[in-house]
């Protein structure tokens, strides 16, 4: 990313002996010894929460720094920046907005993040997390007791007794082995294997794209169950599970990147079950175009079966109201054509065989 990308404001004046801030790259500064990279877009609500939970740590205001990176800048989210900004300014804790101009996801907004960090270390989270006060102060001494280049703090995310079925997808992050709303990484170790991709324009396999990168570059990497990060599942719409669909592109961008580290951490697995409900589809299509009747109703009578099992697996540990199980019922039908449409796309784009 360009300096000309992003525009970055200070929410306080570089004091008397402090070096001036370039702009780009960040300039170090001695006293501050990480510097929290937070990527948000379009919610201020979100974000003030955060916000005020790393204003919270437990760290001397003075040793750390926040970069809040808009990625799409609009002025709601600014003007909150700001506001946190001068409310903790006179405690002498920077807290920084950068605009990033150009809307490319997360990966490019943690970029135009770091760049600009005047700390020689390096913690991620999201803006809608709720860090725990000895976070940063248990992230720094993990990377100081292991002499670690990066380290994975602990995510925690809290569910009812009887989640969504989008809600229990979403709690698998907190056993993501490393996963950027919670990791910290030495600057230096970041700039060696130049940051981010930003191809990954969603919040999909970047962290673990970064994660393969350290892993191939010799990192060591270690983890900080006490360098704790609470992140609430937010309120999604009705058949929010097709949209998600869209992040499978992202798979085949990482295994062809990284062919063996994703057979290895994360498995290769085609979905046959999906690919099972296509060929029923197929064979029912066809069946009908030649007038096979006992064909096309067995075709049908598989795809029904394998749809319904489909649906109870995703049932089986979700809640049961009857707008959930509406919903299961729906999207259970249409996930497997949405999934392997953008596995194909996903393949094509990246010249991967990934199916």
């Amino acid at each position: 990313m360009k300096p000309a990308d992003v525009e970055l404001r200070e929410s306080r004046p570089i004091g008397a002996g402090e070096p001036a801030f370039d702009g780009y790259p960040g300039a170090l500064l001695a006293h501050v010894q990480i510097t929290v990279v937070v990527p948000t877009r379009q919610r201020p609500k979100l974000l003030e929460r955060c916000l005020g939970a790393l204003c919270a740590q437990d760290l001397e205001p003075t040793d750390y720094e926040i970069v809040v990176c808009d990625d799409g800048p609009d002025d709601a989210t600014r003007a909150s920046v700001e506001r946190t900004a001068a409310l903790h300014a006179r405690r002498g804790l920077a807290i920084r907005y950068a605009a990033v101009r150009e809307t490319q996801g997360p990966a490019a907004a943690r970029n135009a993040g770091w760049r600009v960090a005047r700390a020689p270390c390096l913690a991620f989270t999201d803006d809608d997390t709720v860090p725990q006060p000895g976070w940063l102060r248990a992230g720094l001494a993990a990377l100081s007791r292991t002499h670690a280049q990066a380290v994975a703090g602990r995510i925690v995310v809290p569910l009812d007794a009887s989640p969504s079925d989008y809600e229990r997808d979403a709690s698998g992050l907190a056993h993501a082995e490393f996963a950027t709303a919670n990791a910290f990484v030495r600057r230096d170790a970041l700039a060696a294997v130049g940051g981010f991709d930003e191809r990954f324009t969603s919040a999909w396999r970047e962290d673990s794209d970064l994660h393969f990168a350290l892993i191939r570059a010799g990192a060591q990497i270690a983890r900080a169950d006490d360098a704790v990060v609470v992140h609430p599942v937010r309120p999604a719409r009705w058949g929010v599970s097709l949209v998600q669909q869209r992040k499978s592109r992202f798979e085949a961008l990482l295994f062809r990147k990284h062919p063996a580290l994703y057979r290895e951490r994360i498995g290769a697995r085609p979905p046959l079950l999906y690919y099972a409900v296509l060929a029923c589809v197929l064979a029912l299509l066809v069946s009908l175009a030649t007038g096979a009747r006992s064909a096309a109703l067995a075709s049908l009578a598989a795809w029904l079966a394998l749809t319904g099992v489909f649906c109870a697996r995703r049932l089986r540990t979700t809640r049961r109201d009857p707008k959930h199980v509406l919903e299961m019922i729906w999207t259970s039908f249409w996930i497997p054509f949405f999934s392997i449409y953008w596995r194909l796309h996903g393949a094509v784009r990246y010249r991967a065989w990934f199916l």
